[in-house]
């Protein structure tokens, strides 16, 4: 499976394109499951697992791999299903969100398939595991089920929405006030970081869960007459989202002349050295990880002093 997972230039290729690649697995039964291969370093057989005292009940142990300690996480238990049985073949799953490896432990891995990002649905309203999916999709007219990383990592370990006081500079904080920001995010997670830190700087937040719906707000704006790139400071995106990506949004953007001077920035839970090579290519401005307050209210209040300095 690990030689599966070499040929990044490929997959490099999908950016822009609106397409993406899904790791396919199961956790016990026959539901099958999904998480974009670009977050996958490595899938090998489940190793020797050693407790921790204190652990969250999803995380299962530790294990060192390739010289380094490694949290695992029982992705079943996670959503609140049933724990992996460990008496059948396990494997885990190495992945890096935010520049953060842990590894996740799940049963079967199936396969990995190329697909569009406009067969890649919302999850349907409900109760249940959908409140940890972040999107769906049909393989062989079988339900895939795409879990949100995301919202298990921060139910693990929360992150901290706080913005340090002396990263506020309170001369522009005066300026902020009135301004408009887009997010366009998938997680309920991610939305909810980007609003605190914005709503903390007084900036009105306008909100798309995914990059068709926001490419539609950004379109509305302008056909009713807004001068779009004037109107936000920016828009902030998500990469992977359904229906249209973060990447594919980028370029319709740039491609109207009414919202191509629209300032963007990739705010993402992806591999930020892949990212960094990607902003270049399909036209956005700057590069964000996730769940980092300081460094996002840093990149505003950049970005509010470059407007003034302009004005």
């Amino acid at each position: 499976m690990a030689s599966m997972l070499d040929a990044v230039d490929q997959r490099t290729k999908l950016v822009g394109e609106n397409r993406l690649e899904l790791l396919m697995f199961r956790l016990g039964g026959m539901q099958m499951f999904a998480i974009n291969v670009f977050k996958v370093q490595e899938v090998v057989m489940l190793p020797k697992l050693n407790l921790m005292p204190h652990r969250h009940p999803s995380v299962a142990g530790v294990t060192h791999f390739r010289g380094r300690t490694v949290p695992v996480i029982d992705l079943s238990e996670s959503i609140g299903m049933r724990p992996i049985d460990r008496t059948q073949p396990c494997n885990l799953i190495v992945t890096e969100y935010n520049n953060t490896v842990q590894g996740f432990m799940v049963g079967e891995v199936d396969r990995i398939i190329n697909m569009n990002w406009n067969e890649i649905l919302p999850p349907p309203d409900g109760t249940g595991r959908q409140h940890y999916l972040t999107a769906i999709t049909r393989v062989n007219d079988r339900i895939v089920e795409i879990i949100d990383v995301e919202k298990v990592l921060a139910e693990i370990s929360p992150y901290d929405s706080t913005v340090s006081d002396h990263i506020i500079d309170k001369d522009l904080m005066t300026l902020a006030k009135g301004l408009e920001v887009l997010v366009v995010d998938d997680s309920s997670v991610g939305l909810a970081q980007c609003r605190s830190t914005l709503d903390f700087m007084g900036i009105t937040v306008h909100e798309a869960t995914d990059g068709k719906r926001g490419l539609e707000k950004l379109k509305r704006w302008a056909d009713a007459g807004e001068i779009v790139p004037e109107k936000l400071l920016m828009m902030i995106t998500d990469a992977e989202m359904p229906e249209m990506d973060g990447y594919r949004l980028t370029r319709e953007v740039r491609e109207d002349p009414r919202l191509k001077d629209l300032y963007i920035v990739l705010h993402t839970s992806l591999s930020g050295s892949f990212n960094k090579a990607m902003v270049q290519k399909v036209g956005c401005d700057d590069f964000l990880s996730k769940f980092q307050p300081d460094k996002l209210a840093t990149l505003i209040q950049e970005r509010i002093r470059s407007v003034v300095t302009q004005e």
